[in-house]
Parts: structure tokens; C-alpha cells; sequence
């Protein structure tokens, strides 16, 4: 089982400031070497995401207690990634399912559903819902309130492994299980926001700490937010991508909660490769459909950035 190690800890860390754009040349990342592809997939070429390059921002060195001060990382670049052999859908296995643990209010079960239509979008895959169950499915050896916070957590392993993988549909590409209370993994921990079995591709996310929706428009769409990012970055893990360390990016690590909310929903242009590569899909199309579900979640600012990298990728030459 692989540990989510985003915003694992509380550390508040210093604030993260963004270099200058990448306006040409070829960056860390962008490995020129011929790649030994796979016949089957729609191959875009390097120079379509290099157009990409002047909408993005390197990574900037990290503070203090930020995730690649406290766990360095080489970087993954495209032809790591292709000749990792990546777990990727395919005809038989290609449905993200989500299913809601605990009990949630109205407007938390609406948050979750946006996320639903964001992701199904994002990774241009079908999305849908196995039946909600309750908290009462994890026994009380695997439940505690927390001794000095007093919140209700539940343990992660218990779910990943007793309700999340016997639950997984035989067609599923990954199974994403959202939960009402807090998580924790275990002895020595205080919480987590999330944990995942990569090779299982099923993971058990909450949304207690995300905010609360009902304290106006804004808190509202920093707990969506919060919730996209969390769900896309680690389905991201699932296509076995690594976490990026070339620009500022959803695949960055993030050790707490500035630093994870400070990191953006749409991917540089290296991972973007990877994932369309792993899709074999139109990067436009993709766009297009970003563009549809932030206008109905009214998300201006990512809706902004992905109108101009449509806008770059559909320029004459």
C-alpha cells in the first residue's frame, strides 16, 4: 500500500511565490530522446505541449517545511514515464466510481458531484456513483476520537482494504471512496487528508477538513476547490505519474495545507503529455470540455487558463 503523503502535516510552512513564466527553450522535463512508443496510441507530438510552455511557471525552491524540502524528489519527464510502463484504462477497465462514506449534508453531496462532472472532464473518462454507505460499516476497533482534537476519525486501512476493494467493480479504472469525518492511518498519526493502494487504484479521501461550504460563496468554492484538486492529483497517482517537480502543477507534492492549496487544477505541460499519451486523446477536446464544466461551476479563473491554452493550441501556425 502506497501512503498520500498530501498534506499529511499541519506545518505552515512559508508561502509559495511563482517564478516568471517559461517563455522558450527546452526545460527540464522535455526529454528530446525518441521515445519507443506504443503503436496503439494517438502520439501528439512534443512541440504541442512546448506550445504550453509560456502559460506555466517553473517550480519555485520550496520553503521550510514544504514537500520537496522534506522529501527530495528526481522528477519523472515523459520517457520515464512511457517506459515505467504506467497503469492506463483501457476497453475493460475505464470507469472512475466514487461512493460517499458517512453521512453528508446537501451541500456537501453537491460539492462531491461537481468534482464528479470536474474530473470526468479532466481525465475525459466515464464518472459514476456505486450507492453511499454508511459510517456504520466501520467497526468501533476502527474508529477513535482523536485525544486532544476530539474529532471522529476513522482508519483508512479498514476501509481501503474491508470496504473499499471488495466494493470495486470489475470494469472500474479506479474506485475513489469520499468520506464525511476525518482520517487516520494509524498508530503515530494525528490525521491525513487521504490514503491510497496504488497498484488496487482505490483510494478513501475526506472532505472534513476542506472548509465549510455553508459560510458563503467563497467558502463554498475554496471546499470545491479543495476537493477537485485533491481528487484529481491523486487519480493523477493512479496513472502511475509522479509527482512533478519541473513547474507549479496539480501532480506538486504538498506537505500542508498552504502548500496544497496553493497548487493549481490544471497540469504543466509535461504531465499533460503523459496523461494524453496515456489516453490517447485530442489535448483540444479535453480543453473544450474543461472550458463547459468551470463555466457550470463557476470557476473564472480556471476557466481563464484553460481557455488560453485552448486559444495557443488552436492557433494557424
Amino acid at each position: 500500500m502506497v501512503l498520500s503523503f498530501s498534506g499529511l502535516c499541519l506545518f505552515l510552512g512559508a508561502s509559495v511565490a511563482l517564478a516568471g513564466p517559461v517563455l522558450s527553450g527546452e526545460p527540464a522535463g522535455f526529454d528530446a530522446t525518441p521515445v519507443r512508443d506504443d503503436p496503439r496510441r494517438n502520439h501528439v507530438p512534443t512541440d504541442t505541449f512546448m506550445k504550453l510552455l509560456p502559460l506555466h511557471r517553473v517550480k519555485t525552491a520550496p520553503g521550510p517545511y514544504d514537500w520537496l524540502a522534506l522529501h527530495p524528489e528526481e522528477g519523472q519527464d515523459f520517457n520515464d514515464y512511457v517506459s515505467s510502463g504506467p497503469v492506463l484504462p483501457d476497453d475493460l477497465h475505464r470507469v472512475i466510481y466514487i461512493i460517499l462514506i458517512g453521512d453528508f449534508d446537501e451541500e456537501r453531496k453537491r460539492i462531491i458531484e461537481e468534482t464528479a462532472e470536474f474530473i470526468e472532464a479532466y481525465f475525459t473518462l466515464p464518472v459514476k456513483f456505486l450507492p453511499p454507505v454508511g459510517v456504520d460499516v466501520v467497526p468501533a476497533a476502527a474508529r477513535r476520537t482523536h485525544p486532544q482534537t476530539q474529532d471522529r476519525q476513522i482508519l483508512t486501512t479498514y476501509i481501503i482494504e474491508s470496504v473499499l476493494k471488495p466494493l470495486k467493480p470489475e470494469d472500474a479504472f479506479c474506485l475513489i471512496g469520499f468520506a464525511a469525518e476525518d482520517l487516520w492511518p494509524g498508530e503515530g498519526w494525528n490525521f491525513v487528508f487521504g490514503q491510497a493502494s496504488l497498484p488496487d487504484r482505490v483510494g478513501i479521501w475526506s472532505i472534513y477538513r476542506n472548509g465549510n461550504p455553508h459560510e458563503g460563496v467563497e467558502a463554498r468554492k475554496l471546499c470545491l476547490l479543495r476537493t477537485i484538486k485533491t481528487g484529481i492529483h491523486e487519480i493523477g497517482h493512479m496513472f502511475s505519474m509522479h509527482h512533478c517537480v519541473f513547474f507549479e502543477c496539480n501532480m506538486n507534492g504538498s506537505n500542508h495545507r498552504r502548500e496544497s492549496d496553493a497548487r493549481p487544477v490544471w497540469l504543466c505541460p509535461v504531465c499533460l503529455r503523459k496523461l494524453i499519451w496515456g489516453l490517447s486523446k485530442d489535448p483540444v477536446a479535453r480543453f473544450e470540455a474543461l472550458l463547459d464544466v468551470c463555466a457550470r461551476l463557476g470557476l473564472e479563473e480556471e476557466r481563464a487558463f484553460f481557455h488560453d491554452s485552448l486559444k495557443v493550441l488552436t492557433a494557424p501556425e
